[in-house]
């Protein structure tokens, strides 16, 4: 249901004054797309994974054994924080942020996954195909 234009005129109002008071908060819930969120994330895991490659290296030229070791524990850490930012992104996590038109769920077996459907119905198309051409 719509809003009115008087309900309009005051939600403009109470927006103009959050963004007037804390414009960074403001600009923080203004970003409607939670994906951004987790993209930021994947960005955070990937510098992450970087330098748990670093501390690893450093630890085996050095021959410290403990950090070597740390750097793995941070590459792994990295590593599955990143995977799971990047499956809630793509809709394949359930969290509650997500948008709703977003989510998924997993087909019926033996039912067809959108326009693909398994790898070995999609062989099988491929075959057909190769054949007829013929």
């Amino acid at each position: 249901m719509p809003l009115s234009e008087h309900e309009q005129r005051l939600l403009d109002q109470i927006e103009q004054a959050l963004y007037a008071e804390d414009p960074k908060w403001a600009n923080t819930v203004r970003i409607s797309d939670p994906r951004s969120h987790y993209k930021r994330r994947l960005v955070k895991a990937s510098i992450g994974f970087a330098l748990g490659i670093v501390l690893l290296m450093v630890g085996v030229v050095i021959n410290q054994i403990p950090l070597g070791v740390g750097g793995f524990v941070v590459m792994l850490a990295a590593c599955l924080w990143g995977l799971s930012s990047w499956k809630r992104m793509n809709g394949f996590g359930g969290d509650s942020a997500a948008p709703e038109s977003g989510t998924r769920t997993p087909p019926a077996k033996g039912q067809r996954r959108g326009n693909r459907g398994s790898f070995m119905e999609r062989m099988e198309e491929r075959w057909r195909r190769r054949h007829d051409e013929r």
